[in-house]
C-alpha cells in the first residue's frame, strides 16, 4: 500500500509533467501550426456563442480559483484577517459557481458537436478522450467542492493543499494527500490525466493565448489632410475612337 500510495503521489505527479513539458515542446517543434482549436465558427455560431464565453470565462475563474487554494498557504489567510469560514464560503459560492458555469459552457458546446454535422465530422479522435475527461474533472470538482456543506469539512488547505506545494520542493508528502477524502484524490487524478493530455490535443491552445493583446497599444489613425485627386472619367466609344484618331 505504501508503494502505491507513493507511486500515485509521490511519482505521478513528475512524470505527467514530464510528459506535459516534453509533449508541448514536440508539438512546437513538428506541429507549430497544430496549436490551434480548429475553429467551427463557420458552421455553427448560435450555440457557440453561448457555450464558448461560459467555459472559458467559467474555466478562468476555476483556474485562479485552484491557483489560490493550492498555493496560498493557511497561516497568510490568517495574518490578514480572512477568517475560516469566509473563506470556505468564498471557495463554495464563488468556485462552485464557477465549476458549474464550466460544466453548463462544455454541455453546450458538446451539444453543439452532436448536433451540427458538419462540427461533428470535425471531431478528432483525441476530442473523443479530452472531452469526457474534461466532464469527469468537472464532476470530480464540484464533488468535493459539495462536501464542504458538511458540518465537519474536509480542510484541503491543511492536506491537499501541503501536498501540491511540497511537490515544488521535490520532496511530495505523500502522506496529506493520500488521507485526503476520495473525492480529492479522484479529482486530483484525473487533473494529471487531463495535464498529461493537453500537448495531444486542442487544448495545447492555451499556450497560445494572445495575452499580449490586452497590454497592446491602440493603433491610431491620423488624417494628413491630402485630398486625393477625382478620379478621370472613364472614356466613354466617342472620346476613345477620337483620341485614337
Amino acid at each position: 500500500m505504501n508503494h502505491l500510495r507513493i507511486a500515485l503521489w509521490g511519482v505521478l505527479p513528475y512524470l505527467a509533467l514530464a510528459v506535459l513539458v516534453t509533449g508541448t515542446a514536440w508539438r512546437y517543434r513538428y506541429d507549430r501550426f497544430g496549436f490551434t482549436t480548429r475553429s467551427s465558427q463557420l458552421h455553427e455560431h448560435r450555440l457557440l456563442a453561448v457555450g464558448g464565453p461560459l467555459f472559458h470565462y467559467g474555466l478562468l475563474f476555476v483556474a485562479a480559483g485552484h491557483a489560490i487554494g493550492l498555493l496560498v498557504p493557511e497561516p497568510l489567510t490568517e495574518r490578514v484577517r480572512v477568517h475560516e469560514w469566509l473563506y470556505h464560503l468564498n471557495a463554495l459560492v464563488v468556485g462552485g459557481t464557477a465549476g458549474l458555469a464550466t460544466l453548463a459552457g462544455l454541455a453546450v458546446l458538446l451539444y453543439r458537436r452532436l448536433r451540427v454535422p458538419a462540427v461533428r465530422a470535425a471531431t478528432s479522435r483525441s476530442d473523443r478522450a479530452v472531452y469526457p475527461l474534461l466532464v469527469c474533472v468537472l464532476l470530480a470538482g464540484l464533488t468535493a467542492t459539495a462536501t464542504t456543506l458538511r458540518p465537519h469539512p474536509y480542510d484541503y488547505r491543511v492536506g491537499v493543499s501541503v501536498w501540491f506545494r511540497s511537490l515544488f520542493t521535490l520532496d511530495p508528502d505523500v502522506s496529506a494527500m493520500a488521507h485526503a477524502p476520495l473525492a480529492y484524490q479522484v479529482h486530483a487524478l484525473l487533473g494529471l490525466a487531463l495535464f498529461a493530455l493537453v500537448p495531444f490535443s486542442r487544448l495545447v491552445h492555451a499556450f497560445t493565448a494572445p495575452l499580449g493583446y490586452l497590454t497592446r497599444p491602440y493603433i491610431v489613425y491620423r488624417s494628413h489632410g491630402v485630398r486625393r485627386r477625382p478620379a478621370a472619367p472613364f472614356p466613354g466609344p466617342g472620346r476613345d475612337t477620337v483620341a485614337r484618331r
